[in-house]
């Protein structure tokens, strides 16, 4: 039976250490030139209808690297920008393909595709929810400190799919999520509803709240794409949420700062944190390419 990675709902704890223990191995092999072979003859497409520095190219090399062949495309040069629905194009694509990485807008797009293919679907980022990068985040934050137990994350920013994928992720491995964000713009009630830990789980409107007892501060962008048209007023409301020397003044020693990336320095981080000692956002995003040849070898084995 074949297995998808849309929501990181699908995956146990189990799962996700399988992951972890894999991204360890494929990180010590690259350094050493060593590639492996687990989608030799396969071809896995890349529909990316937006924008994307560092999921495209991690998930092509990582393909690549594991003897596959990426195709990319471009969302506005298939069919489905003219109207094909996407019943036919993944019933068609499934006898083309062996595995489609989708970054769309909508959620129920991947969910779509998923239903109809004959093969793994992998999310790579929708307006909700983005499980590939969490999955990440978290295997760093163990390469880092050695452990997840007892370890206590503040998200202070917007609620968006980072947050939410953090937020079910951190649910299924049993860590301590706090989260900072402006009334109206809080993580998804429908994520909220998955949430099974719920003792885990702090969601308060004041920055300063959580900074004392956090491991880890993570932020990311206040204007996600799609919400351009919003940017000046997304600055005014969250001004007082940026990452800066006053609010970590109260954090504790040895803490670690994560972001995503791409960073908005001098919005939602100033560059005195984001380039600090406590930063890990480079290793964060070096990390994206070994976990997800990881991910592709659990799905694929």
């Amino acid at each position: 039976m074949k297995k998808d990675f849309l929501k990181g709902t699908e995956l146990t704890e189990g799962d996700i250490y399988k992951i972890f223990d894999l991204t360890k191995k494929y990180k010590a092999s690259r350094k050493k030139g060593l590639f492996a072979s687990i989608l030799k003859n396969k071809t896995i497409g890349l529909i990316f209808n937006k924008p994307s520095t560092r999921t495209r190219i991690s998930f092509q090399l990582a393909i690549e690297e594991l003897g596959g062949r990426a195709l990319y495309l471009s969302g506005d040069t298939i069919q489905t920008s003219r109207g094909e629905t996407v019943k036919d194009t993944a019933c068609v694509l499934s006898r083309y393909l062996d595995g489609l990485v989708i970054r769309t807008y909508k959620q129920e797009e991947v969910e779509e595709y998923a239903r109809w293919s004959t093969f793994p679907v992998i999310n790579a980022l929708t307006d909700i929810l983005h499980p590939c990068q969490a999955l990440t985040d978290y295997f760093t934050m163990y390469e880092v400190k050695g452990t997840l137990e007892g370890i206590k994350v503040f998200y202070i920013g917007d609620g968006n799919n980072v947050c939410n994928s953090l937020i079910i992720l951190a649910d299924i491995l049993g860590v301590n999520i706090m989260v900072a964000s402006p009334e109206g713009y809080q993580p998804s009630k429908e994520v909220l509803s998955l949430v099974k830990n719920k003792e885990l789980l702090k969601i308060d409107t004041d920055p300063f709240k959580f900074i004392p007892e956090a491991d880890v501060i993570y932020t990311d962008t206040w204007v996600s794409m799609g919400d351009e048209k919003e940017a000046d007023k997304r600055r005014d409301i969250f001004q007082r949420y940026q990452v800066n020397e006053k609010l970590i003044s109260q954090a504790k020693d040895g803490f670690l700062f994560m972001h995503c990336l791409p960073a908005h320095r001098g919005w939602e981080v100033t560059d005195d944190v984001i380039d600090s000692q406590n930063s890990i956002v480079y290793q964060q995003a070096e990390n994206r390419l070994h976990c997800q040849k990881a991910l592709l070898h659990f799905l694929y084995k």
